[in-house]
């Protein structure tokens, strides 16, 4: 008797499999492959994902103790640890990749409406970069200090969303500002970073293709005042200033002028001076495009804690990129699911939720969709409060 797909397959079922397929014949991934596809290996990492799982021998011991549902989540060989960790070795990274760029193009889509905190309708996306500690002696491809090894997400996040459009995965040592030179600008399209990524060089090449940026001032830059525009100090701008680079090398990089604007927080009392390209939009619009560079800060900290990328199931550079990009897809295909069906709840509620009915027949809709925020809200105001 047929008691309805498992919540597994119901969720896998929004992947398109044929790009997949696609992917792994590009890298030639299934060469001599004989049992255990990619698709296998990739089901696998993402039941992982999506349940917590800490190292291959778990996901072994979990996959071998529902060995009767394996065929039905969409595994067609047995689950080997060895084999499993012989994948992620051997088999190429870019698989997972491109399958993830595949997943986000798809995203980027459902989400092309979303509001952000911003009425702009051009696309904001937010730039950073994030450190995850190694072992310098276990993963030495990685090096970062004389004792310590790292791996770096560089993320170009689409603030509509919160998809990550763009992920370069390096060591430790690579500079931030140096991952401008793998971006494609995009027309019209704002890119908002840290002065961590202030190059002038690389800054006006993003002006030369039609992009606009917004980053912090460093305190020692050199520029003379063209002239101001009148600013609503209640709002907290202090001043909104046309300027050009006087620096002897930062000149010559970007001889066009700039927009400078001083805003003090009214919160924190803190001053911030912004510097852009972007010469339309009103000054207060500016800052409040840098301060929604926040959410990919909460990006990083939401993935830190609900994906599997601090602990690795192998130390090889392959096998720990595999694991990053199928985590990151694994992200997208949560947040594919949430728009697809229209579900109120959070990407972290519906995570919680999954992890424990993996393997549960009831319909993913019916599911989800009983989730409400406010029984959630409801848990959380009978916690006592340890800051009154």
């Amino acid at each position: 008797m047929n008691f309805g797909k498992l919540v597994f397959a119901q969720l896998t079922q929004h992947l398109p499999l044929t790009t997949f397929r696609r992917c792994v014949a590009r890298y030639g991934g299934e060469h001599k492959v004989k049992s255990f596809s990619c698709l296998d290996q990739y089901l696998c990492m993402a039941f992982a994902q999506l349940t917590y799982r800490e190292s291959l021998r778990d996901i072994e011991a979990c996959l071998r103790a529902q060995a009767g549902k394996l065929y039905h989540m969409g595994i067609k060989s047995r689950v080997s640890r060895s084999t499993l960790a012989d994948a992620n070795e051997a088999r190429d990274w870019r698989i997972h990749a491109e399958f993830a760029q595949s997943l986000i193009g798809i995203a980027r889509r459902l989400y092309a409406e979303e509001p952000f905190g911003v009425d702009l309708k051009e696309t904001v996306y937010a730039l950073d970069a994030n450190t995850i500690d190694l072992c310098l002696s276990v993963f030495p491809w990685a090096p970062f200090r004389s004792t310590k090894a790292a791996v770096k997400l560089h993320t170009l996040l689409d603030l509509r969303g919160n998809i990550p459009t763009f992920l370069h995965i390096s060591d430790g040592k690579l500079h931030d500002v140096n991952v401008l030179d793998l971006l494609v600008p995009e027309l019209g399209a704002f890119y908002v970073m840290d002065r961590g990524y202030i190059d002038f060089e690389r800054l006006y090449r993003l002006h030369e293709a039609g992009s606009f940026f917004v980053t912090r001032a460093k305190s020692n830059l050199k520029a003379l005042r063209r002239y101001s525009n009148p600013v609503d100090r209640t709002t907290g701008l202090i001043c909104d200033q046309t300027i050009v680079l006087t620096g002897f090398y930062s000149r010559q990089d970007f001889d066009t002028p700039l927009r400078r604007i001083k805003f003090e927080d009214p919160k924190t009392g803190k001053r911030l001076v912004f510097l852009t390209n972007n010469f339309v939009l009103p000054a207060i619009t500016i800052a409040d495009l840098y301060r929604c560079r926040w959410q990919v800060e909460l990006f990083f900290k939401w993935i830190k804690q609900h994906l599997r990328i601090k602990v690795f199931f192998g130390t090889s550079e392959n096998a720990v990129k595999t694991q990053i990009w199928i985590a990151v897809s694994v992200y997208v295909l949560v947040a594919i699911v949430k728009k697809r069906l229209n579900l109120a709840a959070s990407l972290y509620e519906l995570l919680q939720i999954l992890s424990l009915t993996m393997f549960e027949r009831l319909p993913l809709d019916q599911l989800l969709s009983n989730i409400m925020a406010d029984d959630f809200q409801s848990i959380l105001d009978n916690q006592l409060n340890l800051f009154d």
